[in-house]
Order: structure tokens, then sequence, then C-alpha cells
């Protein structure tokens, strides 16, 4: 992303020519883009060293992506070894799958799956005034964890049916869209934890038994 936003700020900073050659392209595209610009001899000193930093930034950009796709399928044959159902659930990725792993690590680590969602910041904090009743986002506990339910969150209001009708049902109950991704966070972090804990037990126990 940091490689991303500096390609952005060259391009609003280049001559015009560039600028114009590259606007109203998407992200994808302008890396494409740029990193296949050549330098002229006949253009100004200031173009042939804008073209040389947005070709640099664009290959960097290209090969940091090419690590993260590499990691990313590693991380996907870690996961499918360990838990591959965790795969099988709505808009959970190999990336947020990996994290709850590591944060979980082993069944009876955490006492409850209100303990979980605490380590998560995913519990409700209270956050009542007079005569209203509410709660509010739990700013502590473990944020890469969060943010992987964060993530999930994200994926199944995009993608999943019934999380998109939970969210309809709430905003109509007059739950903002922050409460709902709260409530949304601590009901995910509740799910993965009952999972985690009855598969990965019954796991042990055929482990005894063979």
């Amino acid at each position: 992303m940091s490689a991303i936003n500096q390609l952005k700020a060259l391009i609003v900073g280049a001559p015009e020519e560039l600028r114009a050659e590259l606007r109203g392209l998407g992200t994808k595209r302008q890396v494409r883009r740029c990193a296949r610009l050549r330098q002229r001899p006949t253009r100004s000193l200031e173009h042939r060293m804008t073209v040389l930093a947005l070709r640099s930034t664009a290959h960097r950009i290209q090969l940091l992506a090419a690590e993260a796709a590499e990691l990313r399928a590693e991380l996907e044959q870690l996961v499918a070894a360990s838990a591959p159902w965790l795969l099988t659930l709505p808009g959970v990725g190999p990336i947020s799958a990996a994290q709850v792993l590591v944060s979980w690590s082993h069944p009876g680590r955490l006492r409850s799956e209100a303990a979980f969602a605490a380590l998560a910041g995913a519990n409700p904090i209270p956050a009542s005034s007079g005569q209203v009743t509410r709660h509010r986002l739990n700013r502590g506990g473990d944020r890469q964890l969060n943010r992987a339910l964060h993530t999930i969150v994200l994926a199944r209001l995009r993608d999943d049916a019934d999380t998109r009708a939970y969210a309809a049902r709430r905003r109509l109950e007059g739950k903002t869209t922050r409460d709902i991704r709260r409530c949304l966070k601590r009901a995910i972090a509740r799910q993965l934890f009952k999972l985690l804990e009855r598969y990965e037990r019954a796991a042990v126990d055929l482990g005894r038994i063979a």
C-alpha cells in the first residue's frame, strides 16, 4: 500500500503529458503502464527523472505483489493441512484463517468464547448514558486478530446473503453500520471459537485412539 501511495503521488506531480497518459486508469493498469515506461533522450530532465521514478516504483509494486501471492499460497497450504474446514467458512480466506489459528493457539488455552472475544477486542464495552443503553467498540486486545475478524465481516457483508439480511434487519432497528459490524465481530468470534475447540479436540481424541 505504501508503494502504491508513492506511485499515486508521483503521478500527481508528473509532467502533464505523463499525467494525461495515466489519468483515468485503474491502479492495476497504472502499475502495468508505469512498469513499461521508457525514457526518451529528447524529453526534459524532469520528464526523464519522473519516468525513472515511476518505473522503479511500479516494478517494486509488482515484486511485492508477487511475493504476497506466494506467501498467501503457502499460508493456504498450511491452513489446509491443520484446519481445512476454516477455509470453507464464509468470508474466511487463508490470511484471516492463519491469524485466527495463531491467536487461538490450541484447545483449552482460552476458558470460553467470551475470553476469545475479549482477546480479539470483539467484546462489547458498555457506553450507556442516562437512559440510553448502548455499547462501543473495544480498542484493546489482539489487533491482528481483530483485523482478521473485521476482514471476515466485510467479506460476509459483501458476499453472504444471510449476513446481508442480518445487517438489513439491524438497520431497521436503528443500529448504525459501526454497531452492526461490532455485533457481527462478536458473533463470528463466538462461531470460530466453538468450531476451533470442537474440531481440534476431536482431532486430538482421534490421535489418542490411533
